[in-house]
């Protein structure tokens, strides 16, 4: 069910405007899509609002617009010769989620439109700066030291006697590393230790269940891409079993198994990316379009998670909450 809404960041953009001069034009326009994990396709959830706010804005599926949709299945080595795939296809912008997919169309020099999950872009010289990014890359952003302070805070209010909190992050992804250092640095400012874990292959995940095995840690907070997405069920099983609070940064993680989550709705990045793909459509340079910050933030708690494990969830944390799984 839905609760409340957290609004933060930067006022949004309109979705919704009159239809473009270029869109009336007659001209067709190319779009593509790329992820480290599944496609972005016509019919997934991303897809299906990208085509929708476009197709509000003029540009119709079928009729002036194309689309085409890759996806790496969670090897990032191949993400170079997909991004050639779209660039082959003349595509006018590409729509891409990930720190290792942004940094192949930049080297790339396509059109580009991050969606999410691509950490800090400035802290990783992706961009010269959020207001003037530069290059031929826009996009959705977050605030990455205010969001695990609130992350680490919504763990803290689930187990009040938290003090040592494991983190799992892939070390090989530098937009995901710079997000774990503003995770651990939030962590520390609360006064609590960091048991860090940072992974590389699905292998490492052992050895990680091991560390906490031997020195078990009061709940773990796991920073999002394609390698810990991929392993999900595994760190659902050991969180379960161990009786760890666990809170995870997309709100598809919990509805499919962690306790929780915190972090920006996902619908809304891609409706704001979609709008961003049609002002590069209507000629603007990707450069000069500044990114955004989301303005919504759900907190969702699955209690079929938390019976499972034995979890009694705080009152005043399910009063926080915007969507609660029974």
């Amino acid at each position: 069910m839905r609760r409340r809404e957290f609004l933060g960041g930067l006022g949004c953009v309109s979705l919704l405007g009159p239809r473009s001069a270029a869109a009336a034009g007659g001209r067709t326009f190319h779009l593509g899509t790329l992820t480290p994990i599944s496609p972005i396709t016509e019919t997934s959830p991303g897809g299906k609002i990208l085509i929708k706010v476009l197709g509000e804005r003029g540009f119709k599926l079928g009729q002036n617009l194309t689309f085409e949709a890759r996806g790496a299945q969670g090897d990032v080595a191949k993400l170079p010769a997909l991004i050639g795939e779209l660039k082959t296809k003349n595509i006018d912008a590409v729509v891409i989620v990930g720190y290792p997919t942004a940094m192949a169309a930049k080297a790339a020099g396509i059109a580009t439109v991050a969606a999410s999950g691509i950490g800090d872009p400035v802290e990783t010289k992706l961009i010269e700066s959020l207001a003037h990014p530069g290059g031929q890359i826009t996009g959705i952003s977050d605030v990455a030291a205010t969001l695990s302070a609130k992350r680490l805070s919504l763990l803290k209010d689930m187990s009040p006697k938290l003090s040592k909190v494991a983190m799992l992050w892939n070390k090989d992804d530098l937009g995901m590393t710079t997000r774990y250092q503003a995770s651990a640095k939030a962590a520390q400012e609360l006064g609590l230790t960091v048991q860090a874990l940072g992974v590389r292959e699905p292998d490492d995940f052992d050895e990680a269940f091991s560390v906490m095995n031997g020195d078990l840690p009061d709940g773990i907070l796991t920073v999002a891409d394609a390698l810990t997405i991929l392993n999900r069920k595994r760190v659902f099983e050991f969180a379960a079993v161990r009786k760890l609070p666990a809170i995870y940064e997309n709100a598809d993680l919990a509805r499919d198994g962690g306790l929780m989550s915190y972090g920006a709705d996902v619908p809304e990045s891609f409706e704001r990316a979609a709008a961003l793909v049609a002002r590069i459509f209507n000629g603007a340079s990707p450069g000069d379009l500044p990114f955004e910050l989301p303005t919504r933030y759900p907190l969702v708690i699955n209690l079929k998670t938390a019976k499972a494990a034995g979890f009694e969830i705080p009152p005043t944390l399910l009063a926080l909450a915007d969507e609660v799984i029974e």
